[in-house]
């Protein structure tokens, strides 16, 4: 099985990029995050071209999170069920095969010393109760999508400049980690421990990519029994490359099954 995840920054602007990388890559699985297309106007006609399954939610301008699929999901959840805030166009969840994956567009935070900083935080403590509720660390699982955390200083550049940045602050990547904890292995760091590769580049550093002057906040990971049947991680720089591109590229991963 191969799965992707891919922010595309509005998906009809990058609609191009998604059906050449499908075409040429024939993933499994792909995950899109910040769709950023209400449901009623998601380009499902131009995607259907791909024969792929699609399914999605949205939200006018904002968030959105969607999954193309080779075969139709077995089961489809959007959102949180916990009483609280829903989250739908940031959490969907669907069945693949037996193997549940659930795609997360995590909030970015905007500021440390912003509340949408501390939903953040937040967010993550009831991702990881979801997980508790819905999923067993001894099954196979996929989490992959957008966290808006590069967990450790290979994953930024220039890591002594960003302490207190949203997405590399301690306490976010404590809550990632924590969150990780649950039963989560990240499949990139488990094969290629060492390996710095960045899965997003600042439009507003134009040289960024050239530089090499990234963040990984793009993550795959697995539960145990499915992270050792990983056998290939990479991440495609091809799509940042092209013509108007996300400020995302793909992370993809390969798994015996």
């Amino acid at each position: 099985m191969k799965v992707a995840t891919f922010n595309v920054n509005s998906l009809r602007k990058r609609l191009p990029i998604v059906l050449q990388w499908l075409e040429r890559h024939q993933p499994d699985v792909l995950c899109l995050q910040e769709t950023k297309v209400q449901d009623s106007e998601f380009p499902l006609t131009a995607l259907a071209t791909s024969g792929y399954e699609i399914t999605f939610r949205g939200m006018k301008a904002y968030n959105g999170v969607a999954i193309l699929s080779r075969t139709k999901p077995e089961a489809i959840s959007y959102g949180f069920d916990d009483g609280g805030e829903t989250e739908d166009a940031r959490l969907l969840r669907v069945v693949i095969q037996g193997i549940p994956i659930i795609n997360t567009y995590v909030p970015q935070g905007f500021e440390i010393d912003s509340p949408k900083y501390q939903y953040k935080l937040g967010w993550y403590d009831r991702l990881r109760k979801h997980f508790e509720t819905h999923l067993s660390p001894k099954e196979p699982a996929i989490w992959c999508g957008d966290m808006n955390v590069a967990p450790r200083p290979i994953d930024v550049h220039s890591p002594e400049k960003h302490l207190k940045h949203v997405c590399y602050h301690e306490d976010a990547r404590n809550a990632y980690g924590k969150t990780v904890a649950w039963g989560f292995e990240d499949v990139f760091c488990r094969l290629y421990p060492d390996r710095q590769q960045f899965t997003f580049f600042d439009y507003r550093a134009p040289s960024a990519l050239a530089a090499n002057k990234g963040w990984r906040i793009d993550h795959i990971l697995a539960t145990p029994p499915l992270a050792q049947r990983c056998q290939l991680v990479d991440v495609d720089l091809e799509p940042r490359r092209a013509t108007d591109p996300s400020d995302h590229t793909v992370l993809w991963a390969e798994f015996s099954t």
